[in-house]
């Protein structure tokens, strides 16, 4: 039986081209974990949030090898990473000094994953790596209508796909909609450690409402 790739399955979601588009976004549940500070600090919040969201994820697609199946598991491809991102004071980030970044990284779960499947990974990434998993949580998203584009470059490149996703929000009576999730929402599909800056695929969302 092949692998369930979500990126494959929601190719609206995962694959969208590089001019803005409008998608309605639906409920999905993610494994999220909160900070703030400069992604790129080596050691820093932000690498200790990652390494702790793959090793819950991960023990999740291996429980059966461990004798720990969940009900209704079915084999598949573990999500690409994404992140919400925002400043405390809503200002413009400044690419210059990220220390004042908030963020929410997280990844998505397979539709059998319950509490009690989420609950087993924590308290296993806890036993067996030493992780303090205190500040990881499943939630329920459903992020509703967006505007999304790809975007092919280096991170700090990112506003000028950010000024076409303004622009064609403004074209077809759109507005940024902070009280669906208030942030913008990067969904990463190339690997940092592996792929030159100019090559990474990011996807862009920004949560909007029709005027």
């Amino acid at each position: 039986m092949e692998k369930m790739d979500y990126k494959k399955e929601f190719k609206a979601l995962y694959n969208p081209q590089t001019v803005p588009s409008a998608i309605d976004v639906p409920e999905m549940k993610f494994i999220q974990v909160d900070g703030r500070g400069d992604p790129n600090e080596e050691g820093g919040q932000y690498q200790l949030a990652l390494e702790l969201l793959y090793a819950i994820a991960y023990t999740i697609k291996m429980s059966p090898k461990s004798g720990s199946s969940p009900k209704d598991y079915f084999e598949y491809v573990v999500p690409p990473l994404e992140g919400l991102w925002w400043v405390e004071d809503n200002s413009e980030p400044d690419l210059q000094d990220k220390r004042k970044y908030c963020w929410t990284s997280m990844i998505r779960q397979p539709e059998f994953v319950t509490d009690e499947v989420f609950e087993y990974a924590v308290e296993a990434v806890a036993t067996k790596k030493g992780l303090d998993t205190s500040k990881a949580r499943l939630v329920t998203l459903t992020e509703g209508l967006c505007v999304q584009c790809m975007h092919i470059g280096a991170f700090d490149d990112e506003p000028e796909t950010f000024s076409k996703m303004k622009e064609f929000m403004a074209q077809n009576d759109m507005v940024y909609e902070p009280s669906q999730i208030g942030r913008h929402h990067e969904i990463y599909l190339s690997d940092p450690r592996k792929i030159e800056p100019s090559k990474r695929k990011t996807i862009l969302r920004y949560p909007v409402k029709r005027t």
